[in-house]
């Protein structure tokens, strides 16, 4: 009896962890980089949290309208804290209402989703990156 138990538990274990390690989407796919822009913005909030830390930021266009974005990080906590970005570092530096310019890849799904690439100060300081901008992915052949 106790034997099945082990079993049976080790088992739920297992298939736990299999759809939890799955359900992690894939970032690089869910953007198109191919459409990323630079833009002024001023931040509304900013979330230091797993998996990814998460900026919410407003966009005026040229007839002012505000679009108001929410952006992802691909750096998580841990790697932003390697960096030297820990929680209140980074509270401080994107606190609300803070100017910035931010280049982002939005959401293939639409909406005013996107991957955060890099996030400058008014200044031009850059805040957090994930380095140069990588360029955009070939077209795919036409037939």
């Amino acid at each position: 009896m106790m034997r099945s138990r082990s079993v049976a538990a080790t088992a739920i274990a297992v298939v736990w962890l299999g759809m939890a390690s799955s359900a992690h989407h894939g970032t690089n796919i869910s953007y198109d980089r191919s459409k990323q822009f630079t833009a002024p913005a001023v931040v509304t909030d900013f979330k230091y949290v797993n998996p990814h830390v998460q900026l919410f930021f407003d966009v005026t266009d040229d007839k002012g309208k505000v679009r108001h974005w929410s952006g992802e990080l691909l750096p998580n906590p841990a790697m932003l804290v390697r960096n030297g970005w820990t929680r209140k570092r980074s509270n401080a530096a994107l606190a609300p209402g803070t100017k910035v310019v931010v280049t982002a890849a939005p959401a293939r799904a639409g909406g005013d989703t996107a991957l955060v690439l890099r996030i400058e100060s008014e200044s031009g300081e850059d805040l957090l990156s994930l380095g140069p901008a990588p360029p955009p992915p070939p077209a795919a052949p036409t037939r």
